[in-house]
């Protein structure tokens, strides 16, 4: 457990303090300002407040009050599973610390006012499509899921690979012993 909680206790403050810093930094700097580019141009910044959920995704007026419970639950699972992981799976550790300060960093935002979750990075080109502009909670929620799911299937490709090596007779030893006949 110790090192459950060393890495949480280590990301969570880096991504929630960046991602507090940054919001305040973007409501200050480009509220009413033109955009400004970063990295060269290919980065806007561009302050906007989402009150749906990823993406822009609207779930009708006044979303903040489905966002906050679901918030809630969504990290009560992702505690869950901070628990249940192995201390060893720091691939696991790092992305569940991930996603939780991630979520918490946007749930901030939605407890503390009805405007939304504070976005200012993008929207970015990629020539075929934009990318919808985003915050650093976002992006620990991203990499963190994305993390998540490749630990999920290493730990897949491992129990499928001890099934496999598993011996010829331990399909036997699962069978029940038949019942003895009187007789």
């Amino acid at each position: 457990m110790k090192r459950k909680l060393t890495f949480l206790g280590t990301v969570l403050p880096i991504i929630l303090l960046t991602d507090v810093l940054t919001k305040r930094w973007a409501e200050a700097a480009l509220e009413g300002a033109p955009r400004p580019d970063f990295l060269g141009g290919y980065v806007p910044l561009t302050l906007a407040h989402n009150t749906g959920a990823a993406f822009g995704i609207s779930v009708g007026n006044d979303s903040r009050w489905f966002f906050i419970p679901v918030s809630l639950l969504a990290l009560g699972l992702m505690v869950a599973l901070l628990v249940r992981a192995h201390d060893r799976d720091h691939l696991r550790l790092a992305a569940l610390s991930l996603v939780i300060a991630g979520a918490l960093g946007n749930l901030i935002d939605r407890v503390r006012w009805d405007r939304g979750v504070v976005d200012f990075i993008g929207p970015i080109d990629l020539g075929i499509t934009h990318w919808p502009i985003f915050n650093v909670a976002d992006m620990a929620i991203s990499c963190g899921a994305v993390m998540l799911a490749l630990s999920f299937w290493q730990e897949e490709r491992a129990l499928k690979r001890a099934r496999e090596e598993a011996p010829a007779d331990g399909a036997s030893e699962a069978m029940p012993a038949p019942e003895p006949t009187e007789g």
